[in-house]
């Protein structure tokens, strides 16, 4: 099988030869090939290089155009600052004041140069492995995309004090979304994954009211263009694990926080990707930590489980550890998934 059509059996709880291996890469890809992280952000060659170089070093099963959270908000006009060889970042939300939302452009007709650059980079991967790996875009969420626009403090505020004006910004933000998840799949992207880590912060009332009809629409978009849709939510999403069911995923994230067998019953007819501790197992642990966590996931026995770590792959990352995954799905085959 190659990589392809083991997610596709996956997704249909199918046998396959072995387990896809789905892990988020970013700042290690870009430390596998020695450029600095501004580079990995601002330019798509560095960013499919890197990509490619992890993908063929530790046997993934997906390449990946993810990078940061800023592409739609950057194209929108918010201020962000690229350090040579650090994470990007935004000092100062777009939007302050309720008036302000009335003169953001929001990128939803025509892309900007860092939308553009994701584009360029999801059809270069699709260019080098054409349909035997899944090539993953990436999209924010409205209640992420709309944080990031205004400020996690304000977001937070807003849910409560000036929910109407929220739910305005929410629209503009997934009509973005959703624009560029077209876009992204009209390049060669086969999955689009949707970050909304903000979701994991709020109760479920609110995620049923301001998150997950948002994520409902955009999922629905994606699937409607033949695309299998991913969602991302950091952090422990136990609470929300009954409306995550509804949202349209195709494919759920689990951090390290969220039990993989509770997940498997609540969440049963959706693949499930995680659920390793990024950081314990993979940063800080060894071969045999990273052995043990993949086994213990194997021995849930869910028919659609993808391994991967909770989160992204931390920056300095042991190669053995990553390797030590690989060898061990390999190890597993056939017996994780029948």
């Amino acid at each position: 099988m190659n990589s392809l059509e083991r997610l596709e059996c996956v997704l249909q709880a199918q046998p396959v030869d072995q387990t896809p291996n789905f892990d988020i890469f970013m700042t290690r890809a870009a430390r596998q090939i020695g450029a600095p992280l501004s580079r990995y952000y601002l330019d798509h060659r560095v960013l499919v290089e890197a990509n490619l170089a992890v993908w063929q070093a530790f046997q993934l099963d997906i390449v990946q155009a993810i990078s940061d959270p800023y592409r739609e908000a950057a194209d929108a006009g918010l201020a962000v600052e690229f350090p040579d060889d650090s994470l990007p970042m935004s000092r100062q939300p777009l939007i302050v004041e309720p008036e302000d939302l009335d003169r953001v452009r929001f990128p939803a007709a025509g892309f900007g140069r860092r939308m553009t650059d994701r584009l360029e980079a999801v059809r270069a991967l699709y260019e080098q492995v054409g349909d035997r790996v899944p090539v993953m875009g990436w999209v924010e969420g409205a209640l992420a995309e709309a944080a990031d626009l205004c400020g996690m403090d304000c977001v937070m505020m807003d849910l409560v004090m000036r929910p109407a004006w929220l739910r305005g910004l929410l629209e503009k933000c997934t009509e973005v979304a959703i624009a560029f998840a077209s876009a992204q799949i009209d390049a060669g992207a086969r999955i689009i994954g949707l970050g909304d880590s903000v979701a994991s912060q709020i109760s479920p009332r609110m995620y049923r009211q301001f998150a997950l009809p948002y994520e409902q629409r955009i999922f629905a978009a994606i699937k409607a263009k033949g695309a299998v849709p991913r969602l991302h939510i950091c952090g422990n999403i136990t609470h929300l694990l009954p409306d995550i069911g509804r949202s349209g995923a195709d494919i759920v994230d689990l951090d390290w926080t969220v039990d993989l067998r509770r997940a498997s019953v609540t969440l049963n007819g959706l693949a499930l990707c995680g659920n390793l501790d990024p950081v314990a197992i993979y940063l800080q642990g060894t071969p045999e930590t990273v052995r043990a966590g993949i086994l213990a996931n194997a021995a849930v026995g869910y028919r659609r489980w993808i391994s991967a770590a909770g989160c992204e792959i931390p920056e300095e990352t042991p190669a053995e550890n990553l390797l030590a995954q690989a060898h061990s799905l390999r190890d597993l085959a056939g017996r994780a998934t029948v």
